[in-house]
């Protein structure tokens, strides 16, 4: 089977699948069962000053779809409340004992250089792999001046980076923060500080619900509530872009990326790769099935790779980046139309619905001699917006296909429509 080993800013692991910086990896306990079940790597949940932060109950909320389903999930949980002797004793102990298995310590102190200096010598003497600069954390510890607040201020972020550089050697990783308007300015303080890679994405800040007969956003501690950090599946679609920008920004080229949010499955993860991630870390995943998801996570991405012919993770890496543009330079010539399978259509009328009430009247609804109705695609009414595909229940029964048109490629910046286009 195709190899899945790598190595990512000088840190080598069997496979990409680490867990992220989040309860699954507060102890030695937790973090031997997940070496047990097979996971290429950890990323310590965050150590930080003594005496160690205090938490509050209760921490976690979701955002739910039919079935209960958590499709997102909401959590005001602060770093480590376990001693920094006590983590830095099982962390000496975890890679002695696994170590051919990526440990990777994520760290949060005061923007303060003597903070920095202080721990970062302590948690070279682990043995530990490198180090993640927790510059994410949307809830509670901003308040105290770190974690987002120093992710969203890119002289803070270059400015620390160039400390750990300085009292360590070990690689540093920096975690960005989503709750920013552009993540490339901050993927490119960490560049200039020095960075050896950058993970992202850090929690989305977030209330996931209000208890309407108490009047209390969840989660609810006594009887008030506030916001926390949101992550699981429903952030997938952020996280995969603000990975793209920072691949494809040449101010950060070659810049390693770690990508998080919303990896549940092996597939998740081969797009991850595909925009450009050298490693993928999971949590919310892992707490809502187990750490035994990995065997399919690993299984999955090696048999995908074997039928399109990848022998190594290398072979994919980043090779979705090169097709990912900004809108300018999209071809607006293009045209593709929707064709629904007759013999797969269920005759549910979903998409002659969306079309008819909110997009372009471009599916008809043909009554039969039955009393059924046949829906047909009007061809010089379709656009090609995907929302008849989108919305019907059933698998490949409407695609899009491309048109031949005869009009040659055109960006809007060529367009003479576009005033400023370019002659």
């Amino acid at each position: 089977m195709a190899d899945l080993s790598i190595v990512f800013a000088g840190i080598k692991s069997p496979n990409p699948f680490w867990l992220a910086s989040a309860p699954p990896t507060d102890k030695a306990y937790n973090v031997v069962r997940a070496f047990e079940a097979g996971w290429g790597g950890v990323v310590w949940k965050t150590l930080g000053e003594d005496p160690a932060a205090v938490n509050v109950s209760s921490r976690y909320s979701a955002h739910f779809g039919a079935n209960r389903e958590v499709l997102g999930f909401n959590n005001i949980e602060l770093i480590t409340d376990r001693s920094l002797e006590i983590n830095l004793r099982e962390i000496t102990q975890v890679k002695k004992d696994w170590p051919d298995r990526a440990v990777i310590v994520s760290l949060m102190v005061p923007c303060v250089e003597a903070s920095w200096k202080y721990i970062l010598p302590l948690v070279e003497a682990t043995g530990a792999d490198g180090i993640e600069l927790n510059f994410g954390c949307p809830h509670g510890m901003p308040e105290r001046g770190m974690g987002a607040a120093v992710g969203q201020v890119p002289e803070y972020v270059e400015q620390v980076t160039r400390w750990c550089k300085t009292y360590c050697s070990l690689p540093v990783i920096v975690k960005l923060t989503p709750n920013i308007t552009d993540i490339r300015v901050a993927a490119r303080a960490a560049h200039r500080g020095g960075a050896d890679a950058v993970s992202l994405i850090n929690t989305i800040n977030s209330i996931t619900s209000v208890n309407l007969e108490r009047m209390v956003a969840y989660p609810t501690v006594g009887s008030q509530s506030t916001h926390g950090g949101y992550c699981g599946s429903a952030v997938k679609p952020i996280a995969l872009n603000m990975v793209a920008e920072i691949a494809r920004d040449p101010q950060t080229h070659g810049l390693p990326i770690s990508g998080i949010g919303g990896i549940g499955n092996w597939r998740d993860a081969a797009e991850f790769i595909a925009l450009g991630s050298g490693s993928v870390q999971v949590c919310t995943a892992a707490m809502l099935h187990g750490f035994r998801i990995v065997e399919e996570m690993k299984d999955g991405l090696s048999r995908w790779m074997d039928t399109q012919g990848y022998a190594s993770l290398a072979d994919f890496s980043g090779r979705a980046v090169e097709n990912t543009t900004d809108w300018k330079y999209l071809d607006i010539n293009y045209q593709v139309i929707a064709r629904i399978d007759q013999d797969a259509c269920i005759g549910c009328g979903r998409c002659h619905i969306a079309c008819e009430d909110t997009s372009h009247q471009a599916v008809a609804s043909v009554r039969q001699n039955d009393g059924t109705h046949k829906y047909e695609v009007i061809d010089d009414e379709c656009v090609g917006c995907n929302l008849c595909q989108i919305t019907c229940p059933v698998e490949d029964c409407i695609e899009m296909v491309p048109m031949e048109n005869g009009k040659p490629f055109l960006d809007w910046n060529h367009d003479p429509r576009n005033p400023y286009h370019v002659v």
